[in-house]
């Protein structure tokens, strides 16, 4: 278990990220069209999963928008931006804040992907949703940085998830 906060008090994640150094898990999600996505759909790319609890939060969309604005000058870089949020949440978002250099995807369907990868919240008011994380990926599909926001209500480092890239 990873033990992050929330405003101050304590709660846990199920587990810890993925090791750097290995190959990142695939997994299924749902787009904001409802297709279904996997990581395998990005092969070739460098892939940073931008990970939170829900874009319904100001830390949450912050994190997208400066993704999204943050991107839009890297090569071969895609960005993930993965929450149990519905897709039809994700799309409204993304439509009234223009937010178009971004893949917004969900884990509402089975919860897989944030089991996989560990970062399911296993206490607190937030239990069951995603923890905030940053995971970022080489072209080969292999784990080269991560971020365990410890203070959930705190931004993940931008600057070190670039320099990553």
């Amino acid at each position: 278990m990873a033990s992050i906060a929330l405003k101050g008090n304590t709660i846990n994640t199920i587990g810890n990220l993925p090791t750097l150094g290995t190959k990142a898990l695939d997994f299924k999600l749902t787009a904001v069209d409802l297709s279904k996505k996997s990581l395998s759909d990005f092969n070739g790319k460098k892939i940073i999963l931008n990970i939170f609890p829900s874009i319904d939060t100001g830390t949450c969309a912050t994190s997208v928008r400066e993704f999204n604005k943050k991107v839009a000058d890297l090569e071969n870089t895609t960005v993930l931006c993965i929450s149990k949020d519905l897709p039809f949440a994700q799309a409204r978002f993304c439509g009234a804040e223009g937010i178009d250099n971004v893949t917004m995807l969900s884990d509402f369907a089975d919860g897989n992907f944030g089991t996989s990868y560990q970062l399911e919240i296993a206490d607190g008011p937030l239990a069951n949703l995603h923890s905030r994380a940053i995971v970022i990926m080489n072209e080969n599909g292999t784990v080269v940085y991560t971020e365990q926001v410890s203070e959930i209500a705190d931004e993940p480092n931008y600057k070190a998830a670039l320099n990553a890239i």
